[in-house]
């Protein structure tokens, strides 16, 4: 099992963990397939009023895309197939509050899920980094759901700096891609407790609330994700020499 739920029924909070920790969280296909399931099954269960998304293990939250994954591609620039573009509860329809709980590391793709969280709660061991130019990738996606949440020249040097470089939950604090730092191993149980009160709230003004903050992002979100396929296309290179940098030697990264 890849994904883990639990659901409090007296309180309307669910729990749901990416379970793969031996794999630090990555998404492979399955996991991907599994996520979309959850916010559909959340659309349609009342008795689930807010919702956590964590990952297990304590090693990190989600490292994005499982490099195993086997995702044929039309041979077009302007047709891109991302296993990741429905990962996210807004592509899901879901406009019940979603609080990310991050511990460890979040990079790359984790970002489509951090992207579409209402906010995030990060204990004190949590990282951030887009490993993407390093490898010979395009940051499009996940630079373009950073944009929305921390200044344009704190997502640049994230996105440009690659595995060189990751930001503490302190700076990613200071920058506005995290609302509260924790002690360590309480970023859930900080979450979950404002889970708890936004449940207690009257639901149709919440998910109004949700709707309406997401209505703020979404003209601006929608126009930049529509330039994302074509600069991956464009911009990637090809398996093999990411195969190749993948496999390289890196130096230590600097964490601030």
């Amino acid at each position: 099992m890849t994904l883990r739920t639990e659901v409090d029924r007296g309180t309307g909070v669910a729990v749901l963990t990416l379970d793969r920790p031996e794999k630090l969280n990555a998404l492979d296909l399955a996991t991907a397939d599994g996520l979309k399931a959850a916010w559909q099954e959340f659309r349609y269960d009342d008795t689930v009023r807010a919702i956590v998304l964590t990952g297990a293990g304590g090693r990190a939250f989600c490292t994005g895309l499982d490099r195993s994954a086997d995702v044929p591609q039309p041979g077009s620039p302007y047709m891109v197939d991302d296993p990741l573009a429905a990962v996210g509860p807004k592509a899901g329809g879901l406009w019940k509050p979603v609080i990310a709980a991050v511990n460890g590391m979040a990079c790359g793709g984790a970002f489509y899920l951090l992207g579409e969280s209402e906010f995030v709660v990060a204990d004190e061991s949590a990282t951030f980094f887009d490993p993407h130019t390093t490898y010979g990738m395009v940051s499009a996606y996940e630079s373009v759901y950073l944009a929305q949440r921390m200044p344009p020249g704190e997502v640049a040097r994230m996105a440009l700096m690659g595995t060189a470089e990751r930001i503490s939950a302190r700076r990613a604090y200071e920058v506005g891609l995290v609302s509260e730092v924790t002690p360590p191993g309480e970023a859930v149980t900080a979450a979950v407790r404002c889970a708890d009160v936004i449940a207690s709230c009257p639901t149709e003004a919440v998910q109004g609330t949700v709707r309406a903050v997401w209505a703020a992002r979404e003209a601006a979100l929608t126009a930049a994700l529509s330039y994302a396929p074509h600069l991956v296309s464009l911009g990637n290179l090809p398996a093999e020499r990411q195969a190749g940098l993948f496999g390289a030697r890196r130096p230590g990264f600097r964490t601030r």
